[in-house]
């Protein structure tokens, strides 16, 4: 007879083993440079740094996002956050919804809540700095403009 702990331990491996089955998709829709938003070289390199794996259809899939539970999590937080706001399909994205996206990230760039932490945990690489955050923000601020 199996002691209780070993019981749970090969319950939680076999529970694990078969979430394998569960196909779970992380692609990448294509991008279309029509729609792509368009920024001045040092911007697009603190997006692309900080915000285009859940943000963009350039998402950069790590291996834990091949083995579930992790793959789970790591699918849903870029699914989410396309549908939240997709850089790869700016053009595309109506006005007035344009500028909310702005202002929201003005506002998370402001209170420190994007880069997600748990994202970070895993991305030292994607941290902001105050200046970076300012830059970001300052251009985020230019973009809106027209909307006023």
């Amino acid at each position: 007879m199996l002691h209780p702990v070993k019981k749970a331990l090969l319950f939680i491996f076999l529970l694990i083993a078969l979430m394998q089955l569960i196909g779970i998709e992380h692609t990448n829709p294509p991008v279309n440079p029509e729609a792509e938003l368009k920024a001045p070289e040092t911007i697009m390199s603190l997006l692309k740094k900080s915000c285009y794996d859940c943000h963009s259809n350039e998402t950069v899939w790590p291996a834990y996002a091949a083995v579930a539970p992790a793959s789970f999590f790591v699918v849903s937080h870029v699914n989410d956050g396309r549908k939240a706001l997709n850089f790869s399909d700016w053009k595309n994205i109506p006005d007035e919804i344009k500028k909310r996206r702005l202002q929201r990230s003005i506002q998370t760039l402001h209170n420190g809540m994007m880069p997600l932490a748990s994202y970070l945990w895993l991305h030292e690489e994607a941290e902001l700095s105050m200046e970076e955050r300012k830059a970001l923000a300052a251009w985020f601020n230019t973009e809106l403009k027209p909307f006023e």
